[in-house]
């Protein structure tokens, strides 16, 4: 019997299991996909945009990280996010009144940022947790002609990518892992990288207006768990086509890496939520990048779009290789070893 590692489902089995799902409704635009994070529906002359995120990996600021982490996807497709359900279980003998006000704080706070309504969902206390676990279903609003969606990526495209990796990864190591970083990390870096979720910022939905109001972008995709390598991969299945990767591109924050080279983690498979990967065509490429940077965003060219089969390479001097796939994201070994 084959048991399946902590964390995403493999792609194949995914694009398997998905291949069977109900997809009747005409209203249909998007559906489920590998690479594909929301879904979308046509209701009358604006579309819907769908998307289902749970938060399993930190119990700090769990509801903050809850709506941000959803508004990012919602952000890639060009949509406003407006309505959100929440469904929060906790861990029975754990669970007090404070617990819970503290987190409801921090989903209103979050929430009330961006206009979205809480509009319902459910909460209970409940058995085989040790921590909370907080899910969230968000919706929010695009015109047909400004839907932007993964599948959008053409050969010959430019690949962006905002800020550094792994921005969430760091954060949460900082935060749920301090002791283990002492002896790696001074109290003065421990603390900024546990701030590593509001500066640099775990949330892209700056980076993805920016980007759209400076030129056309073809496709965008937020790197979530197994980190920008998982990302890229899936951004090559919903595309259908091949990455062409500069990995001496990739900007990794010496903080970062110091977090990954004291816990034995690899950057590229660490969840890395706040980078935001962006497919552009060439000749936006340049505009893109500085209206970021003025913006005070940080931005990259990483990489081409090319023709051929659904595949990220790493491009050296001497030739390529295929990028590494990480069917568990690195930070889980860090909590499995804890």
């Amino acid at each position: 019997m084959t048991i399946l590692p902590t964390g995403k489902l493999p792609a194949e089995l995914l694009e398997n299991l998905l291949r069977h799902a109900p997809a009747s409704d005409p209203r249909l635009i998007l559906g489920p996909g590998v690479g594909l994070d929301c879904g979308v529906v046509q209701m009358g002359d604006v579309l819907l945009v769908f998307k289902a995120e749970p938060i399993t990996f930190v119990s700090d600021q769990i509801g903050w990280y809850g709506v941000h982490v959803a508004v990012n996807d919602i952000a890639t497709t060009g949509a406003i996010p407006r309505w959100m359900m929440v469904t929060l279980l906790l861990p029975e003998g754990k669970t007090t009144p404070d617990l819970v006000q503290s987190i409801s704080s921090q989903i209103y706070a979050a929430a009330d940022g961006y206009g979205i309504t809480i509009v319902g969902g459910h909460t209970e206390i409940t058995t085989g947790l040790d921590r909370p676990i907080l899910s969230t279903m968000l919706i929010g609003e695009v015109s047909p002609d400004r839907l932007i969606t993964p599948r959008g990526a053409c050969p010959g495209d430019c690949i962006l990518l905002s800020k550094s990796i792994p921005v969430e990864g760091t954060a949460i190591l900082a935060r749920e892992f301090p002791d283990l970083l002492r002896n790696s990390l001074s109290p003065e870096e421990l603390l900024e990288a546990q701030n590593y979720i509001y500066t640099p910022g775990i949330s892209v939905w700056k980076d993805a207006r920016v980007a759209i109001q400076a030129g056309k972008v073809h496709a965008m995709h937020d790197p979530t768990e197994g980190g920008l390598a998982t990302a890229l991969w899936e951004l090559a299945e919903a595309s259908g086509t091949t990455l062409e990767i500069k990995p001496e591109s990739i900007p990794v924050s010496n903080l970062s890496q110091k977090i990954c080279d004291a816990l034995e983690l690899s950057p590229l498979g660490t969840i890395a939520s706040g980078a935001l990967l962006m497919v552009v065509p060439p000749e936006e490429s340049l505009n893109i990048q500085e209206a970021l940077r003025n913006a005070g965003i940080p931005c990259t060219e990483i990489g081409n779009i090319r023709k051929g089969m659904a595949e990220v390479r790493l491009v050296h001097q001497a030739g390529s290789l295929p990028m590494p796939r990480y069917d568990q994201d690195e930070i889980t070994r860090a909590f499995q070893n804890c």
